[in-house]
């Protein structure tokens, strides 16, 4: 049986483009594959923290001792990097926010990026811990990014994701969605031809 992790990180939650974009991936993998289970992580309204300094000395170990607030963030953060590690497939929808990831997101990352947990240092560089398995992003923009310097989600979501041994990471983006329904039509309808090749190929 296919698990998948499916990580929301849309402000408009169902109803965010890379929400239904992603969703849309979801079922038809589903009915390609009945049985498959998903696990739904909403970065938003599940309400992952953003890193303070008594969680990052939790998470780091900075502190000697953790009082019982600290052990939460770490039963958090173990959740989380566990729900990663029974994934065989990983799901993001992603819309763009000022040029890079929702904070959602970056805060699910922090809590999972763990010396010695999923990457470690070595002498030859830091080395991830974390099996391979395939990510597909979806994600949404406003205008036409991708490929700009400005547009800094794409590259951080393969150097986090690889940081960790995580390389088969792809996207499928909508653009332009703001413009006008013509265009916005003619996204999605890109997206949708997209989607059936990546299904396909898994």
């Amino acid at each position: 049986m296919t698990r998948i992790l499916y990580l929301q990180s849309s402000i408009f939650g169902d109803q965010g483009q890379s929400s239904q974009m992603a969703t849309a991936f979801i079922e038809a993998y589903q009915t390609r594959h009945p049985g498959t289970e998903v696990v739904v992580r909403d970065l938003v309204n599940d309400g992952v923290p953003h890193l303070d300094l008594a969680r990052a000395g939790a998470l780091r170990g900075f502190a000697d001792s953790l009082d019982d607030e600290q052990k939460a963030v770490l039963a958090l953060s173990d959740a989380l990097v566990e729900e990663l590690r029974a994934a065989d497939l990983v799901v993001v929808g992603l819309p763009m926010y000022n040029f890079g990831v929702p904070t959602q997101f970056k805060a699910w990352f922090d809590h999972i990026a763990r010396a010695g947990v999923t990457f470690r240092y070595t002498a030859d560089g830091p080395e991830g811990l974390v099996a391979d398995r395939p990510v597909r992003v979806f994600a949404s923009h406003g205008g036409f990014h991708v490929g700009q310097p400005h547009e800094t989600s794409t590259t951080f979501i393969k150097a986090i994701f690889g940081f960790i041994g995580i390389e088969d990471v792809r996207f499928i983006y909508a653009e332009g969605l703001n413009i006008s329904e013509d265009v916005k039509e003619e996204a999605l309808e890109k997206a949708r031809v997209e989607t059936e090749a990546a299904l396909a190929a898994l």
